[in-house]
């Protein structure tokens, strides 16, 4: 049995915590795509608790670090149709984050994938991009003009100058490391005066997540833990950043990537994606708000 840990945002005790999810987990489904993003729902998950002080839900028990690491340096990578995707409704959320920066030239992306953000960013006047991601197979998909911004591991700290960056960006990353406070804390004191710390996480406490319950795509092994408004609130005012704005927005996907989440049976699910196939209303892009939310917290001037 791994050893419990207290809330990683706010360090109240497990026992202050209430039970949210029993843990769901077979080893001989567990595959290259389980540590994968946008993969196809497993619906298993670790033992999740829910803090009764910042409204956090966590693994009481979670993987050690060095065996989360493994596990995403060998995940297979097939989504870049949905990293694009994404990338578009990033930088469009973001635009007004952006415009109050004190300046734009230096960016860190934590799980930058296949640098596709980053390429995004460069259009928005960033001349100096660095992405970190732990899966080799995300990396051996980006183009070759991207492959000298990334470097292949887990984010460390001690790897960058402190004060060298004007914006640290980490979408769809919170929920999946070990310690989000010490990722929160560490990317504070890269980020020179002015500079923001921004984040895309779930929210389960969103009309659709509520919905869905226990099917719903975030209930999954890869989440050490999921957020809500106020334990994203508490996580960045314990790390000292100012100015903090929480906002959801619109995700805009392919139906056959929505298809892909959707917790239907899967004889119905196949029925349906192969009819969309046949019509090529797969291809259609629709957007819709999941609960996705972006933070934001500056560093004071």
């Amino acid at each position: 049995m791994r050893p419990a840990r207290s809330c990683p945002v706010c360090d109240a005790p497990v026992s202050q915590a209430s039970l949210f999810v029993e843990e769901n987990i077979d080893t001989t489904r567990i595959s290259g795509f389980s540590f994968a993003s946008r993969k196809e729902p497993e619906y298993m998950c670790h033992r999740l608790m829910r803090c009764s002080r910042c409204d956090l839900v966590y693994v009481s028990n979670p993987p050690g670090q060095d065996e989360l690491a493994r596990a995403y340096h060998v995940s297979d990578y097939d989504s870049s149709e949905e990293a694009t995707d994404a990338a578009v409704s990033y930088i469009a959320a973001m635009r007004p984050i952006l415009a109050k920066l004190a300046q734009k030239e230096r960016v860190l992306e934590i799980g930058s994938g296949t640098g596709i953000l980053l390429e995004f960013l460069q259009s928005e006047g960033f001349s100096t991009l660095v992405g970190v991601e732990p899966s080799s197979a995300a990396i051996a998909a980006a183009p070759a003009h991207r492959r000298d911004w990334l470097r292949e591991g887990i984010f460390i700290e001690s790897d960058f100058e402190p004060a060298s960056f004007d914006l640290i960006c980490c979408f769809m990353t919170m929920e999946h490391v070990q310690d989000p406070k010490a990722t929160a804390m560490a990317a504070r004191r890269l980020l020179r005066p002015g500079g923001a710390f921004v984040t895309v996480t779930h929210d389960y406490t969103s009309l659709v997540n509520r919905l869905l319950g226990k099917k719903s795509p975030i209930i999954d092994i890869e989440h050490m833990q999921i957020f809500s408004g106020p334990s994203l609130r508490e996580l960045f005012s314990r790390c000292g950043y100012q100015d903090i704005g929480l906002k959801p927005f619109y995700n805009r996907y392919s139906l056959k990537y929505w298809l892909r989440l959707a917790p239907l049976p899967s004889p119905l699910k196949t029925f349906v994606r192969a009819a969309c196939g046949r019509t090529g209303l797969d291809r259609m892009k629709l957007a819709v708000n999941v609960g996705n939310t972006m933070a934001a917290g500056f560093v004071p001037r």
